[in-house]
């Protein structure tokens, strides 16, 4: 089992950081969210065992902890669960970190994606206009071209003697 773990884990983590053709908008919103299910996950754990047989310890099962975990790495904190040792306090401030860090990364990826997407949109605009705007300088220049030849043509023919 414990090989299997690491092997799912190695490819986790050679996706996310592999050269897959993943924007890296994604590749940080994967390694940010799968780091902060794994600080919770861990950090239940470990409030567990810090907080086991203390006077007064409100997480002393998994899923209680579980819960204050979630709860701290969303920052909603109800403040019904709540660690009262030093090394439950220090499992806390890790895992307030990791998930203010987490969620900020996510909401930046998200944000300079839509930037990007933006970005494209009007840079096609702009091709577009400029193709068009080519064009339509190639026409006048066209048009300009073939009223000289026909000024010069005219001009020649005034010079030999003929009419135009």
């Amino acid at each position: 089992m414990p090989r299997m773990l690491s092997g799912l884990l190695a490819r986790l983590v050679d996706l996310l950081l592999g050269r897959h053709g993943s924007s890296l908008h994604l590749k940080a919103s994967c390694a940010a969210t799968l780091l902060l299910v794994i600080v919770i996950l861990s950090g239940s754990y470990f409030a567990v065992l810090a907080e086991r047989g203390t006077p007064g310890a409100q997480l002393t099962t998994y899923p209680r902890a579980l819960w204050w975990s979630v709860e701290t790495a969303t920052t909603v904190g109800y403040g019904d669960l709540y660690p009262v040792t030093l090394w439950g306090r220090l499992v806390a401030v890790v895992v307030m970190v990791a998930g203010i860090t987490s969620f900020g990364l996510v909401t930046a990826a998200l944000a300079t994606w839509f930037v990007g997407r933006e970005q494209e949109r009007r840079g096609h605009f702009v091709r577009h206009t400029e193709e068009a705007a080519e064009e339509v300088y190639a026409q006048a220049n066209r048009a300009l071209h073939e009223r000289f030849d026909r000024l010069e043509r005219m001009l020649g023919d005034h010079r030999d003697g003929r009419s135009p």
